[in-house]
């Protein structure tokens, strides 16, 4: 049965008191056996022991009670019973042991030292060589940041022939030395390690990082054995700008495995890069790029650049016959040729282009042909088919500037004919154009017209008139079929055109006022006021634009009808250019007017197009619509409007917001429509919780409209909600 501990304790402290040490013994024996957990009872059992003089029996006990702290984790309590030991036996190696082990995990590295030269001490003195060679081992062990003594320990290891430990504690530590940037001490390590095993490729691959590291590059190329090391040398040459090295590198690695299509490849690149043909085509073939589509138009970019100019076009055409999505790579690749080589770039930049129209994507196909002439201008055979996609697909605005820059090319290629033509339907289209009108002077210069100035002036009178290519009178794509839409909702279109126009009868047409007609010395009748001055042509061409108060954005009615005027016999560009007005005013209305005319129509076109996208369900199309047609002032409150019902369709409220929002800075048609949008406004505004704004826009409309709908009742509810009663 269990013992009475507190009477055990009782007796046993009267023995002690009484001296009868080894009955007081044998009582906390009883209570240790009793309960063996209980480190206090075991603790004084062993200081009995040691009062009575039994240190060995005291010892067993103290490293029973150490050993078991230490191996449930409490090291403090398990030193302070280990020093108990030393005191009564200062050379017990296994005491001397762990309490360096635990003392060295507490950072008490000092102290920790003192133990093991101790014990290194006692074994030297035991003449116990390999218990010494330990204790070095654990000396060396302890500071993870003592290099040299983990250096010592490694030694310690080899002298006990435990090469393998050793080589696997010298690689950690230069992985470690490396890492810290001591490269040249990590070298050391690791050479001392290559002596133990010069076969070892774990220990040459640490090697070369770590002279990879130091940047010597050489010593590293040694060390190296596979492909991947090369290529990774290759990379840091790279890196630190020394390109040559780096491919001299990687030219390396291809002679230890010629079959490395990636590696072949890639030496490939670098070399077209630096116009290397020659030796690009060393490693990379047709044959060897397999089906592999980037790898196929390296090649063909090698072989266009060089003599094998058909190969590189076929690639090219079967690529894209494969996958029609790759003519932008194609294009790019021809652009990219156009530089070294411009015909072989172009026929690779028309072959994308054609893939393009067969795509339908006529703005696609343009910009394909438009970088390539901005990368090699005057390229006739670029810009005329540049010319015919514009006209194919309908590119109004790209087709003119593609004209103007034919029109150069011709010139600079000297074919004035075929540039006479073109300068002249551009100036017949926009005459106040100084561009137009110089280039078509310098077409007449090169074909040998002996006062161009008279010629053009004769033109821009009217006594012989410039022909544009626009021969039906319309626009110059009649002929392009739309494309089909669902049929739009006819009244909606009407009743928002209807109210764009009333939007915009405030601006007023005002006439020009009449300037008097004066009378030259001569007593002859000068040009009128609003005649065209042909000295602003001829005279600077680099004069300043006119300011906005010369060419200013209201309507204005301009008379451009020529006074007759019988003179003496003088050259009709002298006396035009004696007498005209100023060009660019005139016809900076006519432009202003023309470009708000063609604005106008193209945002009626997005808008109807967007209407019918609406009514065939493509909201998000009809949305990007409705958004280019709110650009035209005309229809910015009605398309709005439209936009904003779209979001709110979708529930997407700050949109909704926006748009009204927009709306409301525009010109309604009507008032009844006004007061809808404000009421509209405030109802979202309220929607998303922002009452002092909505509250201000319903005070608003009940001034302007009265008790416009429920307007009374929205103020005194978001009243009570802004003052919180």
């Amino acid at each position: 049965m269990p013992i009475d501990r507190a009477a055990t304790l009782r007796n046993a402290e009267k023995l002690i008191r009484q001296g009868k040490l080894p009955d007081a013994i044998a009582e906390y024996v009883r209570l240790v056996d009793d309960q063996p957990g209980d480190w206090n009872l075991a603790n004084s059992l062993g200081d009995l022991y040691a009062r009575a003089g039994q240190v060995d029996k005291a010892i067993a006990q103290y490293g029973q009670i150490a050993d078991s702290l230490n191996d449930e984790g409490a090291g403090a309590k398990a030193a302070a019973v280990y020093k108990k030991i030393l005191k009564l036996k200062p050379d017990h190696e296994h005491t001397l042991v762990q309490v360096s082990e635990i003392l060295g995990s507490q950072g008490r590295y000092a102290d920790a030292r003192f133990h093991l030269n101790t014990l290194i001490e006692l074994r030297k003195a035991k003449g116990d060589v390999r218990g010494t060679l330990q204790a070095k081992i654990r000396l060396g062990s302890l500071d993870p940041e003592d290099y040299e003594g983990r250096l010592t320990a490694a030694s310690a290891r080899i002298e006990m022939g435990d090469k393998g430990g050793a080589l696997s504690d010298l690689k950690e530590i230069a992985g470690e030395l490396s890492d810290k940037g001591r490269q040249p001490e990590a070298i050391e390590v690791l050479r001392e390690a290559a002596k133990l095993n010069p076969d070892d490729d774990e220990i040459r691959e640490k090697l070369m990082d770590v002279h990879v590291a130091a940047g010597d590059y050489v010593q590293a190329r040694e060390c190296a054995t596979t492909v991947e090391q090369f290529r990774m040398i290759a990379a840091a040459l790279d890196a630190a700008g020394n390109v040559d090295e780096a491919l001299a590198t990687l030219r390396q690695a291809a002679t230890l495995n010629p079959g490395d299509t990636e590696l072949s490849a890639h030496l490939a690149k670098a070399f077209i890069a630096r116009g290397d043909l020659a030796t690009a085509s060393e490693y990379l073939t047709a044959e060897t790029a397999g089906d592999d589509p980037a790898l196929l138009l390296t090649v063909a970019d090698m072989q266009l650049r060089g003599d094998k100019f058909e190969e590189g076009l076929a690639i090219v055409r079967r690529l894209l016959e494969q996958d029609s999505s790759r003519r932008e790579q194609i294009a790019q690749l021809g652009w990219s040729v156009s530089e070294k080589a411009p015909e072989a770039g172009f026929l690779v930049v028309e072959l994308a282009a054609d893939a393009a129209v067969a795509q339908v994507d006529w703005p696609g196909a343009a910009a394909v042909l438009q970088e390539f002439v901005t990368r090699v201008p005057n390229h006739i055979p670029a810009l005329m088919r540049l010319v015919e996609i514009c006209v194919d697909g309908g590119l109004e605005s790209t087709m003119y500037s593609a004209q103007a820059q034919l029109a150069d090319a011709y010139i600079e290629g000297g074919q004035a004919t075929e540039a006479r033509f073109i300068a002249e339907d551009l100036v017949a289209r926009e005459p106040w154009e100084r561009a137009n009108i110089e280039r078509f002077r310098r077409t007449l210069v090169l074909l040998g017209e002996p006062d161009p100035d008279a010629m053009i002036a004769s033109r821009l009178s009217g006594e012989s008139p410039f022909m544009s290519t626009d021969l039906s009178g319309g626009s110059l794509f009649d002929d392009v079929p739309p494309e089909p839409v669902p049929e739009p909702d006819e009244e909606e279109i009407e009743r928002l055109l209807a109210a764009a126009a009333v939007a915009d009868e405030p601006v007023k047409k005002t006439p020009l006022k009449p300037m008097p007609r004066r009378v030259d010395e001569d007593h002859h009748f000068a040009m009128s006021a609003n005649a065209i001055d042909l000295d602003s042509i001829f005279g600077d061409f680099d004069a300043p634009a006119p300011t906005p108060a010369q060419t200013e954005a209201e309507d204005v009615e301009v008379d451009l009808s020529f006074d007759t005027v019988k003179k003496p016999a003088a050259p009709a560009a002298a006396a035009a250019a004696e007498d005209a007005a100023d060009l660019d005013s005139v016809f900076g209305g006519m432009r202003t007017q023309s470009a708000k005319r063609s604005g106008l129509d193209a945002a009626e076109k997005e808008y109807k197009r967007g209407l019918s996208l609406r009514s065939a369900g493509d909201i998000d199309g009809a949305i990007a619509a409705f958004e280019q047609a709110s650009r035209a002032p005309k229809l910015r409150f009605g398309t709005a409007r439209l936009i904003a019902r779209l979001y709110r369709d979708r529930n997407d409220m700050p949109k909704v917001l926006e748009w009204l929002e927009r709306a409301s800075q525009a010109l309604p048609p009507t008032t009844d429509e006004s007061h809808q949008l404000l009421f509209e406004l405030a109802e979202v505004l309220e929607q998303i919780g922002e009452v002092a704004r909505a509250l201000a826009v319903c005070m608003e409309l009940q001034s302007e409209a009265g008790s416009y709908r429920d307007v009374d009742a929205r103020i005194d509810r978001l009243t009570k909600v802004q003052t919180g009663s």
